[in-house]
């Protein structure tokens, strides 16, 4: 891992930007903290970091409030990082069948999001390694957010992530339902009930399909864009009970 630049947001975080290998990644630290801070990793979409800083830093700086480490890396195929050809070809299929009022297919599902969760949750574990050898950063680890396929296979094969807060907000593929069987960590799930891009009943069928003892779903009416603060709150103290 190699530090790009530093920054302080306020009197309160240090934002640094890093990179990793060929993966640039960004770390937030509370500026006053005294002892190694428990980090959460944030999770996001696909449209690079640019595009999704600022909400990155707002949930950030919330994090670091309460007394955590935030860390992202840019996923595969986004930012400045090579395309991959497979997926840009799944984006244009789920983008002409939506368009067409069309039904999205396994398929198309599949081919979208099986091969970046393949790529994206080793290069999230390699950081992990990286972002933990920090003085600054102890454990417990929790993810947050993003595509929730990653976050499933990062809580069934990175036994370091002992919390998670799932946004069920993006296409699932039907393999990733058995994975979900797998999953024993707890869960803090955020469904938006009338999410324009989501399965409504994929979405609660998923949240059945979790095999952890302590999970709860948190719906809120309203779109994909419309997550009321109060969520953001609740997620926030679900992270405090599990670590700390």
């Amino acid at each position: 891992m190699r530090f790009t630049s530093e920054q302080r947001l306020d009197d309160e975080v240090v934002e640094r930007d890093f990179t990793l290998g060929e993966i640039p990644g960004i770390l937030w630290t509370p500026a006053s903290a005294s002892a190694p801070a428990p980090l959460i990793l944030l999770g996001h979409p696909p449209l690079g970091l640019r595009e999704m800083y600022p909400r990155l830093v707002a949930r950030a700086r919330a994090a670091t409030a309460d007394g955590f480490a935030a860390a992202t890396i840019e996923l595969p195929g986004s930012g400045d990082r090579p395309r991959l050809p497979a997926a840009e070809q799944a984006r244009g299929n789920l983008r002409r069948a939506m368009e067409a009022g069309e039904p999205v297919t396994d398929e198309i599902i599949d081919a979208l999001i099986l091969p970046l969760v393949d790529k994206a949750v080793p290069e999230w574990q390699a950081a992990l390694d990286a972002l933990l050898s920090l003085p600054e950063i102890g454990g417990p680890v929790g993810y947050s957010g993003g595509v929730i396929s990653i976050g499933i296979r990062l809580a069934v094969v990175e036994p370091r992530v002992v919390a998670a807060g799932l946004f069920a907000g993006s296409f699932v593929p039907r393999a990733m339902f058995e994975e979900a069987r797998q999953v024993t960590i707890p869960l803090h799930v955020l469904l938006q009930w009338d999410d324009e891009g989501n399965d409504r009943q994929a979405a609660l069928d998923l949240f059945d399909a979790f095999g952890s003892e302590e999970k709860s779903l948190h719906a809120n009416m309203g779109g994909h864009t419309g997550v009321p603060q109060s969520a953001g709150v609740a997620a926030a103290q679900f992270f405090t009970r599990h670590l700390k």
